[in-house]
């Protein structure tokens, strides 16, 4: 049970709103990132190139959606809003997830791209949260880091396989590289609490610290398989952070809403 003593660890020793909306805003923007990467990873469920991926995948989308659901009980606990009203019951332009991960799957090398690139995105910004002087995203934080090292182990090695292939699989995925790396600017950004976030020890690092860890994890990984650094993403003129979404978006809430459409009492 959470109550207002886990949250008074704030600097000022209480509860305040800065304090509470910076925090619920982060776990709003965990949550939505691993709910929306999971749809897509159940995406390619019968799809894959082997059972063994079908499997995997799978696996991760159940992590990746149980993640979510825990980072929305938090800021439930927070907000009084429920989980599920979270997950299922906001409009487009409240979702905070980063724009990239909303994107069609494409084919195989775009999703181990994606996958790669936000897995080990994820890495950082869990080690930061462990740092968190809010104990429960503390918490949350070190139970999901096991489940995680994982996937990002998994999607390190396909990388690198399709990276060493030579053939037509090296050539998808560095136009899979191409297409992806000017879209991934958001995933590094805190949103409008960004400066609260740092200051109220909610998170230890700034955009700008997280991304830096991020490319000393993905730069060697990129040198070992021979692909040229693509340079530092340009700040793109949109971002998921504070509700803008492509059209894909749509598409991904219609079907992730079929249920709820038919059973408004339905729960996950």
């Amino acid at each position: 049970m959470r109550d207002s003593t886990e949250v008074s660890v704030a600097s000022d020793g209480k509860v305040a709103p800065d304090y509470k909306h910076a925090l619920t805003a982060l776990l709003l923007q965990m949550g939505d990132d691993e709910l929306i990467f999971g749809h897509r990873c159940s995406e390619w469920l019968g799809l894959a190139p082997d059972l063994e991926e079908d499997i995997a995948f799978s696996s991760m989308a159940q992590d990746e959606i149980g993640h979510a659901s825990l980072f929305y009980s938090i800021a439930e606990s927070l907000s009084g809003t429920s989980a599920d009203r979270y997950a299922f019951s906001r409009g487009k332009n409240s979702r905070l997830n980063a724009m990239m991960l909303e994107t069609k799957n494409g084919d195989w090398a775009d999703t181990i791209v994606r996958s790669y690139l936000y897995n080990a995105f994820e890495q950082v910004r869990l080690k930061e949260c462990l740092k968190s002087n809010f104990v429960s995203l503390q918490q949350a934080a070190a139970k999901i880091l096991r489940e995680e090292r994982y996937h990002l182990l998994h999607m390190e090695t396909w990388f690198e396989k399709l990276a060493r292939s030579q053939g037509e699989a090296r050539q998808r995925l560095l136009r899979a590289l191409q297409d992806i790396w000017p879209n991934i600017s958001d995933l590094f950004d805190l949103g409008v609490h960004a400066d609260s976030l740092v200051r109220h020890g909610i998170i230890s690092n700034t955009s700008l610290g997280i991304y830096s860890q991020w490319e000393s994890i993905v730069r060697p990984v990129f040198a070992k398989a021979a692909i040229d650094w693509p340079g530092k993403p340009v700040q793109f003129s949109q971002s998921g952070r504070v509700g803008q979404h492509t059209s894909a978006m749509d598409e991904i809430l219609l079907t992730m809403t079929e249920v709820l459409s038919l059973d408004a009492q339905a729960v996950w």
